[in-house]
């Protein structure tokens, strides 16, 4: 995307500090971050304040969007209760109102606008309340009569393109690994200061989740190529893509791997609800933190509402096995984007980072 201008909105989540990565290590091109807070790494982005919930916000930082050619919208509202959230009439309006404030601002600035990239995800096949057609194929088992903010942003994308010289790209990654501060579902952070209060009482690391099913994980840095292909692909124009890893895994086998990255012995299935018990870690995780001189910050800031994630992803209180929860990928593959990793790898990967970064002990 040599000489482009990128918007990515959310820049501090998961999806959007890893674009900021890949476009600030690559060809030289200007980024710009929107965000509310500043993400801990720019990658030298510049950084726009702004509430996208308001239009009146939007507007005014309208002229920092001027000339912008694409956009990364992985902006994402969550409710408290997470999971529950996720069939919230008011988390439905608000994710719309977001994408339709920031898309009133930015199209009049920027009228040489070639491409919006929008997140979804498995909740598209209503993997969140029923157990998903294996594989699950864009385009034949969606769930749009389950009530999703993924249909009201992708409805009101598709009118808005009508005639337009732009096309968006719709993205649907499964379980998303990486690395961000107080993020909504991010793995990294809740498992790490799971094992880091095991290992402080001298315990292996026990399995917190409940029983197996087969699925999949994308490395976060493997979507943002995806998603800089996408902008620049005439087979991706105004198409939905699935994007995992190219392999599947179960948290029973792939324990082993992430007690390893995490320099741990494995140990047995001991289910723990990490939403519930983490208050408990208040106090020995700011121990930890002085003890080791770490730059993470207290719980409730580096983890967020991804204890709650982890309960989910994991299973907890789960005592049977689930259908398997796989969707296809043979349409993002027959488009170009080839690119795999070894889901083992991308455990091993992001905790070594958080540890380099001091942000695990």
């Amino acid at each position: 995307m040599t000489g482009k201008k990128i918007v990515v909105a959310g820049a501090t989540g998961l999806v959007g500090n890893a674009s900021l990565r890949h476009f600030g290590t690559s060809d030289p091109t200007e980024v710009v971050a929107l965000s509310r807070r500043k993400p801990r790494d720019l990658y030298g982005a510049r950084h726009v304040s702004v509430d996208l919930t308001s239009d009146a916000d939007c507007r005014r930082a309208a002229a920092e969007l001027a000339g912008a050619t694409h956009l990364i919208y992985a902006a994402l509202y969550e409710a408290p209760q997470l999971v529950d959230g996720w069939r919230d009439p008011d988390q439905i309006r608000t994710n719309d109102l977001m994408l339709r404030n920031l898309m009133g601002a930015l199209e009049p600035a920027a009228p040489d606008l070639q491409h919006v990239a929008l997140l979804q995800g498995t909740k598209a096949y209503g993997v969140h309340v029923r157990p998903l057609t294996v594989p699950a194929r864009e385009g034949r088992s969606e769930m749009y009569e389950q009530p999703n903010f993924y249909w009201v942003q992708e409805n009101f994308l598709r009118e808005l393109q009508v005639g337009k010289a732009w096309h968006w790209t719709i993205l649907r990654p499964v379980l998303i690994v990486g690395l961000a501060m107080g993020g909504a579902m991010d793995l990294i952070p809740p498992l790490g200061v799971y094992a880091a209060m095991l290992r402080e009482q001298g315990r292996p690391l026990h399995y917190p989740g409940g029983a197996a099913r087969v699925s999949q994980a994308v490395d976060v840095d493997l979507l943002a190529r995806a998603i800089a292909w996408s902008g620049e692909a005439n087979s991706a124009r105004n198409e939905a893509f699935n994007v995992t890893n190219g392999d599947v895994f179960s948290w029973e086998n792939i324990w082993p791997a992430v007690a390893d990255a995490l320099e741990m012995k494995p140990g047995e299935p001991v289910p723990l609800s990490l939403a519930k018990q983490w208050p408990n870690w208040v106090g020995p995780w700011d121990a930890l933190r002085r003890t080791h001189n770490l730059v993470s910050p207290g719980l409730a800031d580096f983890v967020g509402l991804s204890f709650q994630y982890a309960d989910y992803s994991l299973r907890y209180g789960h005592t049977e096995s689930g259908q398997p929860s796989i969707v296809s990928t043979v349409k993002i593959n027959r488009a170009g984007f080839t690119e795999m990793m070894d889901t083992e790898d991308m455990f091993r990967k992001w905790f070594r980072q958080a540890k380099d970064e001091r942000l695990l002990p």
